[in-house]
């Protein structure tokens, strides 16, 4: 069991600050345990710290590899320990001490007793529960943004900084001599070290397919098949630390890391007793447990308590899963879409109930696991993963998710018996007409109003007015969505179960009011009121049209940075498409040219295909050259729109 240390096999690629707090620890205490996840570098770092604290001074050290010593009782470890230790002032190293499960608390706590001129460095996924230990939980290596699109251009610089990416790159160059980080692979390389964890373990042995395979090409193969990618196709489990992982576990343990792969995400407490607790494993036992796993678990950033499973733990849990005999997959499955249905229902009433920041950071928080019960080929079927996915409406229409809400709505739709329901159509249309092609909704409205008569939906009914009205405003026609407007405030109930509320619809009719005649409709004069803040957001816009409108465009630019500042905070990219395009707007109004040019450029992505041109551009196509104008215009579509907005 005892040898010399390790051969360092890492360049501990942005690991300092770990290896310098573990040989701060080492000082001070007599026993230091190194946790965390499997393949995170544990024991690369306690090979550099030890050789750093204890290679230029003749330290004696003791390095004992636990994998080696039998896992059954009566192995003998501390009787041998004990024999080489005897009378020495040594570091004992104890790497590996998740392979004797609770007897490397009990191995650790005996040295010490015996030993007082020992101290003992560990490594293990689980911590020893030692009176005295301090512990350092080794975490992934920090990961870049992650990409809009892989497989799309990507600027290397700001990927490279990350240092899960310069460990990837680092063994893929000596893989592959050839390999360098380009725009045009840096997307998919940031998408594959995310899909990784930023674990050092599994960037190495994906790198090491950097000969054969291209970063996206491997991206592909990874999520497919994670564990059949890292094995190379030898044929193992793709990890071995997988394997082990599970099968070292006592049986409450590993039918915890089985239902936990039900997760796409991160998970807390109250979830995995919801999610895991039932049948041999009951809530309070599942709680324990997790707790008792935490060290192996990968914490999510920012969000203390909660954790993710590594991708091939998850992926090798999730086979085992699917595989039980007594059922469990199916009930954790079931109780895994329950919570996600309760979860979404809950962030739209925080929506409703004017807690909008609160219900947007819900939605997104737990977006992997919605996800999952948006999947229309899941157990729960289509109409299951429609119900999750209209309750989200807002996460689609005012949070400027539009193009992952639509791909819900219509992988569910197209998979739906008929009748399909009135609610999801609508919303299909609504995603369609307001912010794609308006004549391509036009089926989804005649299907969704029929839907709504014999459903006897009014909200709907309501709803689509809504729609047709916000189709004729973006085509000019503010007189026409006016009326529109009326008739979905008719229809709309007090109280709606679901969907925008009555003061969204009010907002809009605004809109189309202050295109056409102010004096028809009561506009207040200070700042609006009531609970919606999304809908304030739009009723500030209105504000500020009557004010360029009556001749006062500082005061409209007021108006419109205020809705701004919301409209960044929810993430509505229409929302601040419009209100950028009236700031353009007054800029032209000045003759500040070139300027408006760019703030059109910078929100070109976000207008609807079916809207109008801005009308800010026909001023500017006779004040500007052509070439100026295209200038500008692609200058703004190049700078993030806060630059060019610095009050924001």
């Amino acid at each position: 069991m005892r040898q010399a240390v390790p051969v360092e096999l890492s360049s501990l690629v942005g690991r300092a600050a770990e290896v310098a707090r573990t040989r701060a620890l080492l000082a001070a205490e007599r026993l230091v345990t190194l946790t965390g996840p499997a393949g995170v570098g544990k024991t690369r770092i306690a090979v550099r710290a030890v050789r750093e604290l204890c290679g230029g001074r003749g330290a004696d050290v003791v390095w004992a590899d636990l994998s080696r010593v039998p896992s059954e009782p009566g192995g003998g470890a501390a009787g041998e320990l004990g024999a080489v230790l005897a009378g020495r002032e040594a570091l004992l190293v104890l790497d590996g001490c998740e392979h004797l499960g609770g007897r490397a608390g009990e191995l650790a706590g005996e040295l010490l007793a015996r030993w007082p001129g020992v101290r003992i460095l560990a490594t293990s996924r689980q911590v020893l529960g030692v009176a005295g230990e301090a512990l350092l939980a080794v975490g992934p290596l920090a990961l870049p943004a992650e990409p809009e699109d892989p497989a799309a251009p990507c600027a290397v610089a700001g990927v490279a900084l990350s240092t899960a990416v310069r460990l990837y790159v680092e063994r893929a160059r000596g893989a592959d001599p050839r390999f360098e980080l380009t725009e045009h692979n840096a997307g998919a390389v940031a998408a594959l070290c995310r899909a990784l964890d930023g674990i050092p373990g599994a960037l190495e042995l994906a790198a090491a397919r950097a000969r054969r395979h291209e970063p996206a090409e491997a991206l592909r193969r990874l999520t497919a098949d994670p564990l059949e990618f890292l094995a190379g196709g030898a044929g193992r489990a793709g990890g071995a630390d997988a394997l082990s992982l599970c099968r070292l576990a006592p049986p409450g343990e590993r039918l915890l890391w089985e239902r936990l792969s039900v997760f796409a995400g991160s998970f807390d407490e109250a979830a995995v007793t919801e999610v895991c607790g039932f049948g041999a494993l009951g809530p309070g036992d599942a709680a324990r447990t997790l707790r008792r796993l935490a060290p192996a678990l990968l914490a999510e950033p920012g969000h203390a308590g909660r954790y993710r499973l590594p991708l091939t733990v998850r992926a090798y849990a999730a086979r085992r899963l699917a595989r039980d005999p007594h059922g469990d997959g199916a009930t954790a499955v079931r109780r895994h879409h329950e919570r996600c249905r309760i979860t979404a229902e809950r962030a739209a009433q925080l929506w409703r109930s004017g807690a909008q920041l609160e219900a947007r950071a819900l939605a997104l928080r737990e977006l992997p696991e919605l996800r999952l019960a948006m999947d229309p080929h899941a157990p729960a079927g289509p109409a299951a993963a429609l119900e999750v996915a209209v309750s989200l409406w807002f996460l689609w229409s005012a949070c400027g998710l539009v193009e992952e809400g639509r791909g819900h709505l219509e992988r569910a739709l197209a998979l739906h018996p008929a009748p399909r329901p009135a609610r999801a159509l609508w919303l299909a249309a609504w995603l369609v007409a307001s912010f794609g092609q308006a004549d391509a909704a036009d089926p989804l409205l005649v299907e969704a109003w029929t839907a709504a008569v014999q459903e006897g939906e009014d909200a709907v009914l309501a709803y689509l007015a809504h729609v047709r009205g916000t189709v004729a405003l973006w085509r000019d026609r503010p007189a026409e969505a006016a009326c529109e407007y009326r008739d979905a405030l008719e229809l709309l109930p007090e109280a709606p179960e679901f969907g925008p509320g009555r003061q969204a619809l009010e907002a809009a009719l605004e809109m189309a009011l202050a295109r056409t005649d102010p004096a028809a409709h009561p506009f207040a004069a200070g700042a609006p009121d009531g609970p919606d803040l999304w809908a304030r957001s739009w009723t500030g816009y209105a504000q500020a049209l009557l004010q360029r409108r009556d001749g006062r465009p500082a005061l409209a630019r007021t108006w419109l940075l205020r809705s701004l500042k919301t409209q960044f905070a929810l993430g509505d990219r229409l929302g601040q498409a419009l209100s950028v395009e009236l700031l353009a707007q007054l800029e032209a109004d000045l003759g500040r040219y070139e300027l408006s040019a760019r703030l059109l450029g910078a929100v070109s992505g976000y207008r609807p295909a079916s809207a109008c041109a801005p009308r800010a551009e026909r001023v500017l196509r006779l004040k500007l050259t052509p070439e100026a104008l295209r200038t500008a215009y692609a200058e703004g579509t190049r700078t993030p729109l806060r630059e060019l907005l610095p009050e924001l």
